[in-house]
């Protein structure tokens, strides 16, 4: 958030502002999913970008052939989480990405 207020190519930001439904595939229940950041900011080009954008662990992003049925649970969750959002940003005209630690300390280097 430090980040967030601190950048001068961040024109506005919002923490867990947008509430956006979806069906948990683990229940069959309808739920709300709120994403992290809701973030506008301009590009070096100068355009303005709008985005939606989800902080989670590498761990709870990918399903490993080693997971538990836990774990498997947990993603499949997110998934859908995500799904919903991006359908959601599509019809807004807003951006959506997920980040993990990979993208947060690639510290500049090409991944």
């Amino acid at each position: 958030m430090v980040f967030c207020d601190n950048n001068q190519h961040i024109q506005q930001w919002a923490s867990e502002s947008i509430r956006i439904p979806y069906v948990n595939p683990v229940t069959g229940k309808g739920s709300i999913y709120v994403p992290d950041f809701f973030i506008t900011y301009q590009d070096k080009a100068g355009t303005t970008h709008a985005e939606v954008i989800e902080i989670k662990p590498k761990k709870q992003s990918l399903i490993e052939s080693k997971a538990s049925s836990r774990d498997r649970a947990v993603v499949a969750v997110n998934y859908a989480k995500w799904q919903a959002a991006s359908k959601f940003c599509q019809r807004a005209g807003l951006g959506f990405r997920v980040v993990t630690e990979e993208d947060i300390f690639h510290q500049g280097g090409k991944r």
